[in-house]
């Protein structure tokens, strides 16, 4: 057998296809309310650092959990057959979308210890944590996404 994996174009989508779908999508769009509502905030002369970010950060991280959960309890709802069903190849695609998203975590923690030991402003080691996670979410769910589509090399 070929340690290459394809699922063919045509073929139905996985479950956790869907699933990485849904956290690309609310990654994109909390981050884009939050950065909405704060520059709004800052377009009125009031210098960036110092908007009032924390509940629109918070509202905006809960929802976008409150909305993934929700979605991805659409998904199994709609074809709960799919939802107990995860082959090898799911958990390898699963370990190398998480593999490579966790990197810009760790550049995005690694930010924020350099702008908390330059003694930064609060409001910009928050959102540089933020970002860290949204853009690891991104990450990870491009790999998955691109893995189911156009296949991968198992190690």
């Amino acid at each position: 057998m070929s340690k290459f994996f394809y699922t063919g174009v045509g073929t139905d989508v996985a479950f956790e296809e869907k699933r990485a779908w849904i956290a690309a999508v609310v990654a994109v769009a909390g981050y884009s309310v939050y950065l909405a509502v704060v520059l709004g905030r800052a377009g009125d002369g009031v210098p960036l650092a110092e908007v009032a970010y924390t509940a629109p950060l918070l509202w905006t991280v809960a929802a976008a959990i409150a909305a993934a959960i929700a979605l991805n309890i659409a998904v199994a709802l709609a074809s709960p057959h799919e939802g107990d069903v995860k082959d090898q190849r799911d958990k390898e695609i699963g370990r190398l979308g998480d593999h490579a998203g966790q990197s810009l975590l760790v550049i995005g923690a690694v930010g924020a210890l350099a702008l908390s030991m330059a003694e930064a402003d609060h409001f910009w080691i928050s959102n540089v944590i933020y970002l860290g996670f949204v853009l690891s979410a991104l990450l990870g769910s491009a790999v998955k996404l691109a893995a189911y589509r156009w296949g991968f090399q198992s190690w």
